[in-house]
């Protein structure tokens, strides 16, 4: 999954980037409300963790375009961090149309658990734990098994198979992994998506089992053993 982190305190937005990226998530980071909406417009995040006082354009200001305006017009879910706390600021942040409200400081294990929470809020993502045929992965533990046994996965393995849990049947495009799963400093013209794939549909197939993740010529790839989601494209 891919997430912006946008605030002024160049350090706040350091550490909870690096701590996402260990997570398991793809992080691109902004300062400023005009380069979030810049980079949103680009790139159809999966969520924001927007600061509310910024230079120029606010948060608030920010969370309203994204709701009035939504890129590919699908709002990305947003989670704001801010040093307001009173009960008028946090009805204001909700009705500007953010999903969730933490106030600084905070501990991150707590931003962290927010996160995976509104990640969950989408089809396909019911509960901190996936189950696709013999697959299992559970978001909160960071742990993924097949048949009962663990998968020994790096971080951009976990986040690619949660991808692909998250919609299983679906025939998912290169472009869209690179999207979601990878970071504004992925390069597209290498062959990263390959061979991480390929990595991963190795690591699948143990006892002899194939791999799971079928190549759709031309198209990109899709995880056997489960349905797509209902109206979803085949």
């Amino acid at each position: 999954m891919r997430i912006l982190v946008v605030d002024d305190e160049a350090d706040l937005v350091d550490a909870i980037a690096r701590g996402l990226r260990r997570e398991g998530y793809a992080v691109d980071t902004a300062a400023t409300g005009e380069e979030a909406l810049a980079k949103a417009a680009w790139t159809p995040y999966d969520l924001i963790c927007l600061d509310i006082t910024m230079p120029g354009i606010d948060g608030f200001d920010v969370c309203r375009v994204l709701r009035d305006d939504p890129p590919e017009g699908v709002a990305p879910r947003v989670l704001m961090l801010t040093a307001r706390d009173t009960v008028e600021e946090r009805i204001r942040g909700l009705d500007m149309g953010a999903d969730d409200y933490l106030v600084k400081p905070f501990a991150f294990d707590e931003l962290a658990a927010r996160v995976r929470s509104l990640l969950r809020r989408d089809p396909g993502r019911s509960g901190a734990v996936l189950e696709v045929g013999t697959l299992s992965l559970d978001t909160a533990r960071h742990h993924s098994q097949r048949g009962g046994r663990s998968l020994d996965l790096t971080a951009k393995e976990f986040a690619l198979l949660h991808y692909f849990m998250s919609r299983p049947g679906e025939v998912v495009s290169q472009e869209e992994l690179l999207e979601h799963v990878w970071d504004e400093h992925a390069d597209p013209f290498t062959n990263t998506v390959r061979v991480t794939v390929g990595t991963l549909r190795r690591k699948l197939a143990i006892d002899g089992e194939p791999g799971l993740i079928e190549t759709v010529v031309g198209r990109g790839y899709r995880l056997l053993g489960g349905e797509p989601p209902e109206g979803a494209a085949r």
